[in-house]
């Protein structure tokens, strides 16, 4: 009955994935320049990198405007405003942007924030807004001396949360490198000392794992995860502390934690990251929904908060 059971759990998911609409390949390819060839940042160059990618953004935001994507061009527009501190864009496709919250130069403790599915120029105010509400959090219960910054990694393109993609680690795999490299960038500006810890929501949490193993961060956090492709945390390989959370009303816990090669190509995720069997440190995240983790005042925003401080006794858990 278990095997007959898994079979059937995936096949409905493949089957899900297949028929529903591919909003992925319903996205319009919006033409903007290339992104300015710039060496990898360091400390004395990050203001003249942001600077270089506000240009970029300012540029892309004409090109959408003479297209005639009004939307796109004022996504492009506010990226492009001088408060705006980008440490990479670029305008093309669904498009591609790390937002610096903070004094990445000088920070002690620094969280890098990894998206899941739907996520592109067009929807990055609602990313950026999660990552506000961790830097105001942060800023309001660091000790004092302690100096924190979010890092906003949208380095990679995203799958629709009804296109086949959203169902296999490929977007994820070809990530993981794009991800190392932010890390180290991060590294490079802030110094060996900072404490880095990456928090990875919904289909990000793949992308984190897909590249676990090679980065150097103390924490990396699964919130609203569908799964990471491994079925142990210990498979992930990796020194940092593994924690996981998934809100009461979050639909992802509907998903079939299963895993399956099919012609060269993974198709679910595995264990469940809460899961005992999974051995991640599971935090708790409240009563909200998937879109919820970084709401001001949840549980979930709290702990999160607390692990990126390092406060890691004062978690709390279900």
């Amino acid at each position: 009955m278990g095997f007959r059971w898994r079979r059937t759990a995936l096949a409905v998911l493949i089957a899900s994935a297949v028929t529903l609409p591919v909003a992925g390949a319903a996205r319009p390819q919006v033409p903007a320049p290339a992104p300015a060839g710039l060496a990898p940042p360091t400390a004395a160059t990050l203001d003249a990198a942001y600077a270089a990618h506000r240009a970029d953004a300012e540029a892309a935001a004409r090109t959408a405007a003479d297209h005639g994507d009004r939307r796109r061009a004022a996504a492009d527009r506010a990226l492009a405003g001088p408060d705006r501190q980008l440490l990479a864009f670029d305008g093309r496709g669904s498009g591609l942007v790390t937002e610096v919250l903070g004094d990445l130069a000088h920070a002690d403790r620094v969280a890098v924030l990894v998206p899941g599915s739907d996520t592109g120029i067009d929807t990055y105010g609602r990313f950026r807004a999660a990552a506000e509400a961790l830097h105001t959090r942060l800023t309001r219960d660091a000790p004092a001396g302690t100096r924190t910054a979010v890092v906003a990694w949208l380095g990679y393109e995203t799958p629709g949360t009804v296109d086949v993609a959203v169902a296999t680690t490929d977007r994820a795999d070809r990530a993981a490198p794009e991800l190392r490299s932010l890390v180290h960038d991060v590294r490079a500006v802030s110094g060996p000392r900072t404490h880095v810890s990456l928090i990875c929501h919904s289909y990000g949490s793949v992308v984190c794992a897909g590249a676990a193993a090679d980065l150097d961060v103390g924490d990396i956090v699964l919130v609203g995860s569908p799964g990471t492709g491994v079925d142990t945390a210990a498979a992930l390989h990796t020194r940092a502390r593994i924690w996981a959370a998934r809100g009461a009303d979050d639909w992802v816990a509907n998903v079939p934690h299963l895993s399956a090669d099919l012609f060269g190509t993974t198709v679910g995720f595995g264990t469940d990251p809460v899961a005992p069997e999974f051995g991640a440190r599971v935090f708790a995240a409240g009563d909200g929904g998937h879109s919820d983790y970084f709401a001001p005042g949840s549980p979930s925003l709290a702990n999160l908060t607390r692990i990126v401080l390092g406060r890691t006794t004062a978690v709390t858990h279900d």
